[in-house]
């Protein structure tokens, strides 16, 4: 008994320490952030930092934690402060830093536009770049360095952006061998996000459809560089893929401009910024308040981004910093702005790989009614629209992708795992019961579909798909046959989806605004009001919402300092996340190649 009260008392010393530490460290680091010399604003000319390299999300996370686990960028914060900053007259100038690995496609096409907008208005731009390995979408960062003045190297490093790779992990040999049986239906051979538990190798379906999307985003990203470079295509595309290029070797290749030390880079941003210029970072000048004076209508911002559930959200998780489009909250904000009087037209962000179809279904019914009542829906694609996020979409007034946006996969999938034989082999032996209709056990892991349950099942995904097609043909005013020809799972880059007729224009949410100011009957010269639906919660009621109960409280706090950072354990929590997402019922989920 002695003992077991010793024991109490060091969990609740420890949790103690755990939950009260954290909290003296946030106290203080938002009394730091409030009392910041900063936050008064630059007292003179300033040369804005942004740092690409700790990663960015497409929107601004809702998580409390997210600050811990990443930079706490957004494209869609990236491009409003640097829409702000070309009208500010005291940034004199922009400094980038690249990231070393590859980042989204599609939200480096929206950096890389919201760059361009600001050297249009006569402010230059510095990239610097301290190497760029072969991981990931380089070509993409190399883009975004390309769209820059002046395309600084570290001198020693290498620049290495030879192409596009993907590989995906199949597990069909390890199931056989362990007794694990997969059964899984498909709409149809392209739907590829459930083939590595199905196959060993690419069927020639997938094969086809990723080094599609492959291609497309490669040739795009080199495109939209050699035009920023002022050089040709073939010229940039031969000297990219001559392989790694060390300091003079990219310069003169004409991969860059100049080579030196970050310093030096950031030194040559500040002479030509001007005399008496200061470097200040991103989150400094975006937290400074927007002085603009937006007067005029009112357009409704509504973001959604991530695997999409049914539910509010009230209990969401504080690790990491992973986005989740909750059906319920997305659905009401889209009824919030139809029921504001102020409100003409409502851009739609969408960034989803998918989720459910019946979450999916409840958005898209929130959309159809906005539609309904006068009230024009533009839906800007993020990194995916694919699957559930091209559902939510297709019966939007007009939709705008990025050329890399990852969009269609018109399909479903569904299925179970069945583990009678392998838990066997481990002396566990799963024994199923039910009462009532015949296919009452249909999910049970330990039993094979029936013949009958196979066909309920099968049936179903008939349903689900049928459904799919029909939300896609009449809201593109497609006849069924051609959705049909052009779905059957496949993704596809916005470019493509824009030939097939899925998406209406390509650009990005500045263009998404312009096209609502239109469908409006909006002035496009007029300003407007973005106002975001639901309004952007403060700290507290982010923490409030996170932490649910207090075993996950303490949970998450304890785990904080030492896992949150840890790339390898983030990417653990985004197969989780996904594997979670097909265990509740999410059959309209693309796969996530990038």
């Amino acid at each position: 008994m002695k003992q077991f009260w010793v024991t109490v008392a060091a969990v609740f010393v420890a949790l103690l320490i755990f939950v009260a530490l954290p909290v003296v460290f946030l106290t203080g680091a938002m009394v730091s952030a409030v009392t910041s010399p900063s936050a008064s604003g630059p007292s003179g000319p300033v040369v804005i930092e942004l740092d690409l390299r700790g990663g960015v999300t497409d929107q601004a996370p809702q998580n409390p934690f997210a600050m811990f686990s990443g930079s706490g960028l957004s494209v869609m914060g990236i491009v409003d402060v640097l829409d702000r900053a070309q009208d500010d007259d005291d940034v004199r100038a922009l400094f980038v830093r690249l990231p070393e690995a590859g980042m989204s496609p599609a939200a480096a096409d929206e950096i890389r536009q919201a760059i361009s907008r600001f050297r249009r208005a006569g402010k230059p731009v510095i990239a610097h770049s301290q190497g760029m390995m072969q991981s990931g979408a380089v070509v993409s960062s190399y883009m975004v360095g390309a769209a820059a003045d002046e395309f600084w190297l570290q001198g020693n490093a290498a620049l290495q952006a030879a192409g596009l790779q993907t590989e995906e992990i199949f597990f069909a040999r390890a199931f056989e061998r362990y007794g694990v049986e997969p059964q899984f239906e498909q709409r149809y051979e392209f739907k590829n996000a459930v083939n590595p538990f199905l196959q060993s190798d690419y069927t020639a379906a997938h094969r086809e459809a990723t080094l599609g999307w492959m291609n497309s985003v490669y040739l795009s990203a080199v495109a939209n560089a050699a035009r920023d470079r002022d050089m040709d295509r073939a010229v940039l595309q031969q000297a990219l893929e001559a392989g790694p290029a060390m300091g003079e070797a990219a310069r003169e290749r004409g991969l860059v401009d100049r080579l030196g030390q970050v310093e030096e880079a950031e030194q040559r941003a500040l002479t030509r910024a001007g005399e008496g210029a200061e470097t200040i970072s991103f989150a400094s000048y975006a937290a400074q308040p927007d002085t603009r004076r937006h007067r005029g209508p009112v357009i409704a911002v509504i973001e959604a981004e991530g695997p999409i559930v049914t539910g509010t959200g009230g209990s969401a998780s504080p690790f990491g910093d992973a986005s989740t489009i909750y059906s319920d909250r997305t659905a009401e904000a889209i009824y919030d702005a139809i029921e504001d009087e102020d409100v003409k037209a409502i851009v739609f962000r969408v960034s989803s790989p998918g989720g459910s179809d019946v979450a999916s279904e409840q958005i898209l019914a929130a959309v159809r009614a906005a539609v309904a009542a006068g009230k024009p829906v533009v839906v800007s694609m993020g990194a995916y629209a694919a699957s559930g996020g091209y559902w939510i979409s297709s019966e939007a007034s007009h939709i705008v992708a990025q050329p890399t946006t990852l969009t269609g996969s018109i399909g479903v999938f569904g299925g179970k795992f069945v583990l009678s034989e392998a838990l066997a082999r481990f002396g566990v032996d799963i024994r199923s019961l039910s009462v009532g209709g015949e296919t009452a056990n249909l999910f049970s892991p330990a039993d094979e579909f029936s013949a009958a349950d196979r066909a309920a099942f099968s049936g179903w995904m008939d349903q689900i798909y049928d459904g799919f097609i029909q939300r896609v043909s009449r809201g593109r005013e497609l006849p069924i046959e051609r959705v049909r020809e052009i779905a059957r799972g496949r993704v596809w880059t916005g470019s493509e989806a824009l030939r097939l007729g899925l998406v209406d224009e390509l650009g990005g949410f500045h263009e998404a605004v312009q096209r609502a100011k239109v469908l409006a009957e909006i002035d496009e010269d007029a300003d407007v009001q973005l106002r975001r639906f639901p309004a952007q919660q403060g700290f507290w009621e982010q923490l409030g919402l996170a932490f649910g109960g207090g075993a996950e409280a303490a949970r998450a706090l304890i785990t904080l300092g030492a896992l949150a950072n840890d790339p390898d354990v983030q990417a653990a929590v985004r197969e989780v996340q996904t594997a979670r997402a097909r265990a509740e019922g999410s059959h309209v989920l693309a796969d996530e190649p990038l």
